[in-house]
């Protein structure tokens, strides 16, 4: 049964059905630790170090300008809040006004509206 799968696939490696993947991973892995090392490079699974230390670098700078993006949009809201407080005293103020001047009998104009 064995020499009839190697003769099958040999015939379908003769016929140019493409490079076996499984061949090749045989290949690699026969050569032990060094095979399996080499596997996991290519997959992925192990990373060299000066690639680590990018990711580390580039993760850290993106961090710092997530954390100083937040800081910005934080101070921008605090803005927001002070100058709405502010808008809201003023109105306040303006309405207090009408009220006093209508109560010692001045009466509103209103501008004529234009067309």
């Amino acid at each position: 049964m064995v020499p009839d799968l190697i003769w099958v696939l040999a015939a379908a490696e003769e016929a140019g059905a493409g490079p076996d993947i499984g061949k090749m991973i045989g290949q690699l892995l026969q050569y032990g630790v060094v095979g399996l090392i080499v596997v996991l490079l290519i997959v992925g699974v192990l990373v060299p170090k000066w690639a680590m230390n990018n990711l580390i670098v580039d993760k850290d700078g993106w961090r710092a300008a997530y954390e100083t993006e937040r800081d910005a949009h934080q101070a921008t809201r605090q803005q927001l809040a002070a100058a709405q407080a502010s808008a809201e005293v003023a109105t306040e103020q303006g309405q207090a006004m009408v009220r006093l001047l209508e109560e010692f009998g001045h009466r509103p104009q209103t501008a004529p509206r234009s067309t």
